[in-house]
C-alpha cells in the first residue's frame, strides 16, 4: 500500500492556515484527504503553561508555546493515519514546522505569512466574536502572544518549502492554493 503524502502548514496565530488548509481539502476531493488541526490537540486549560507579559508582567495562560499541546498525541494520530488508506494529509498549525519530531514526516513545508497588522485585525474580529473585550484582546497580543510567535513560529518560516502569501486572497482563500495543489498532485502519486 502507498504511504499518504503529508503537508504540514505553519503560520502564524490568524495568518490564513485554516482558510488555506479548506481550500486544499476543498478542491483536493477526488483524493482521499485526512485533516488535522493543531488546534484540536490542545491540553486541558490546567495543563497549560503560564507566561508573564513581557512589559506589565501579568501572568496569562500561555497558548502560544508549544507545550499547551499535546504534541505526542498528534504524532501518533498521524503516523497511525498515514498506515491507513488515506491519499493525503494536511497537518495545519502555528507549531507544525517548529516541530522537529514532525519534519521527517512532511512531504511538503508551508508557511503563510501574512502583514502583522493584517494578523491582527483578523485576530480582533474573531476573538470579539467569542465575546473578548478589545483592551484584553489587544493587551494579550501585545504581551504574550506576540513574543511567544517570534520566538517559535516566524523562525519556521525557513523550514518551509513553499512560503504562501495570506494576505493577498484569491477566489476567497490565500494566494498560492493553485501553486501548491500542482506541487501536491505532481508529487502525491509517487508517495
Amino acid at each position: 500500500m502507498k504511504r499518504a503524502y503529508v503537508v504540514g502548514i505553519g503560520g502564524d496565530s490568524a495568518s490564513g492556515k485554516s482558510t488555506l488548509t479548506s481550500r486544499l481539502e476543498e478542491r483536493l476531493s477526488d483524493y482521499k484527504v485526512k485533516v488535522f488541526r493543531m488546534d484540536k490537540y490542545f491540553r486541558e486549560a490546567s495543563e497549560r503553561p503560564d507566561v508573564a507579559g513581557i512589559l506589565n508582567g501579568k501572568i496569562y495562560r500561555d497558548d502560544n508555546h508549544p507545550n499547551t499541546l499535546d504534541l505526542e498525541r498528534l504524532h501518533a494520530d498521524v503516523l497511525a493515519a498515514r498506515e491507513e488508506d488515506w491519499d493525503i494529509i494536511l497537518i495545519e498549525g502555528m507549531f507544525i514546522l517548529w516541530d522537529e519530531a514532525m519534519a521527517p514526516v512532511l512531504d511538503l513545508k508551508v508557511f503563510v505569512d501574512c502583514d502583522p497588522d493584517e494578523r491582527l485585525r483578523r485576530r480582533v474580529t474573531r476573538n470579539l466574536a467569542f465575546g473578548q473585550d478589545l483592551e484584553e484582546i489587544m493587551e494579550r497580543y501585545v504581551q504574550a502572544v506576540v513574543p511567544r510567535q517570534r520566538e517559535y513560529v516566524e523562525p519556521s518560516k525557513w523550514k518551509a518549502d513553499i512560503i504562501v502569501n495570506g494576505f493577498r486572497t484569491v477566489d476567497d482563500g490565500p494566494a498560492g492554493v493553485d501553486i501548491i495543489l500542482s506541487w501536491i498532485e505532481k508529487n502525491a502519486a509517487g508517495a
